[in-house]
């Protein structure tokens, strides 16, 4: 699964000769891709990058760009103190890439005053990459555009591999061998994943747990995985990725105890990026303008973020002070980032087969887990050396209360859908004070966080 890309919300607003800012409309066709074999079309592209207010007004739902989303995370005092990646590269691993991705990432940056990553390479160590794919090209700018956003000092190492991870072990043999080669030949400090695979999917545990040497392998060499948690709420996709389980499930590898799983969130925020709201727990499916944004009508669909427990792994001992949640398995999340549809991020495309050239709003945790490994990167570097596994200081700073982790106190990750003609209802998790299966320990205030993890050593 991979991050729900909403490529009808940037409005196509092009710019009106009638006074600086001014906008006016100029409509083209485009589509949306939920996965990369599904579109449908749907609403306009643009020119220009539209404000909150543009998308709120245009879609009822609010998008939000690399200024608002770095002011939400408080990242201001350490960028002003030099601290922003530098030093340290973040391995981007997505199926088949993007034919464009360079090209789109400068883009990016000038629209939104960003400077380019100081080296941005790419490799396919697994093979070639036979041919191009718009939903994969999708993903693999978002995760570069926001892994950048948060860490724009980072060096950015984008791994292509040349099959899909759908789900079952379908493709996770090339990012096994990927991955160990980046983590071998010591080419990164923090790897992101946007995808997972609902852990049903496998054809037994242990063909899931034959696949798990390239995070041995990191927490071995120091390398923290950062993996999304999906974007079904409670439920999630079967193997051939059209239907849904009817009652709670997970996704590898996320739920892996080495690998760090992420939730998402919804953000509230004015033009500036200052909250008005807490954060609370990313759930559209109920938001009738976001399920018509994306499905083009207005019945329930889920739009949520994924957790839940593992019937792989049982509960790792950095888990025993929240074993009332999670019993004795392995609970996901482990921490939450932005990935809400109403309130989803600006991203630019260029990429053949994905709509014309543009700005596009995009949700999911494929969002909420690049921005983590930003994070990551900034606290490696704030420490002088990668983190590695950083799941155990995530609880104990969490158990501490520690004033970096914002605790996520609403919502919840109920989804509602219809499958077969009938309405089915996968009821999940309520966020909690403390630690919960919607949202992990919380989300982050960076400028707090990251001295606080680099500390735990």
């Amino acid at each position: 699964m991979r991050a729900l890309r909403l490529t009808a919300a940037a409005a196509t607003l092009g710019m009106a000769s009638i006074g600086a800012g001014s906008l006016a409309a100029a409509p083209a066709v485009a589509t949306i891709a939920i996965h990369p074999d599904v579109a449908m079309s749907r609403l306009i592209s643009t020119t220009a990058p539209p404000t909150t207010a543009q998308c709120e007004a245009d879609f009822q739902v609010a998008c939000y760009d690399p200024a608002q989303i770095e002011r939400a995370y408080n990242l201001g005092p350490l960028y002003a103190k030099g601290y922003n990646g530098a030093g340290k590269t973040i391995v981007i691993v997505d199926s088949f890439g993007s034919t464009t991705v360079r090209h789109d990432l400068a883009v990016f940056d000038t629209a939104f005053h960003l400077p380019p990553p100081p080296s941005f390479k790419i490799i396919q160590p697994a093979g070639a990459v036979p041919h191009a794919d718009p939903g994969w090209a999708g993903e693999t700018d978002l995760d570069v555009e926001y892994a950048h956003t948060i860490a724009p000092g980072a060096n950015i190492l984008l791994v292509e591999t040349p099959t899909s991870e759908n789900e079952g072990t379908t493709g996770f043999p090339q990012i096994v061998e990927a991955e160990n080669y980046v983590i071998n030949h010591h080419l990164g400090d923090v790897i992101s994943q946007s995808f997972s695979a609902t852990e049903e999917t496998f054809p037994t545990a242990q063909s899931l747990l034959n696949l798990r040497s390239p995070y041995i392998n990191a927490a071995k060499h120091g390398v923290t995985v950062d993996t999304a948690s999906g974007d079904s709420g409670a439920a999630d996709v079967s193997f051939a990725g059209i239907d849904y389980y009817l009652h709670p499930v997970t996704s590898w590898p996320d739920s892996d105890p080495l690998v760090t799983g992420i939730g998402g969130t919804q953000l509230h925020l004015n033009a500036e990026g200052a909250h008005i709201a807490p954060d609370s727990v990313w759930n559209d499916t109920y938001n009738v303008p976001t399920n018509e944004f994306i499905f083009g009508d207005a019945g329930p669909n889920p739009l949520a973020g994924g957790g839940g427990k593992s019937i792989i792994f049982s509960r790792p001992s950095y888990q025993n002070g929240v074993s009332s949640v999670v019993g004795v398995q392995r609970g996901v999340p482990d921490i939450s980032m932005s990935g809400a549809c109403n309130g989803g991020a600006i991203m630019y495309q260029s990429f053949p087969g994905g709509g014309p050239p543009g700005f596009y709003v995009v949700c999911g945790t494929s969002e909420a887990t690049p921005l983590f490994s930003g994070i990551v990167a900034i606290a490696d570097q704030y420490a002088g050396h990668d983190l590695g596994v950083i799941n155990p200081a995530l609880y104990r700073l969490s158990e501490a209360g520690a004033p970096g982790i914002v605790d996520i106190t609403s919502g919840n990750n109920t989804v509602t859908f219809t499958q077969n003609g009938a309405v089915h209802t996968v009821v999940g998790f309520q966020a909690l004070p403390g630690y919960d299966l919607a949202s992990g320990v919380g989300t982050v205030n960076a400028a707090k966080f990251i001295p606080e993890l680099a500390a735990t050593g």
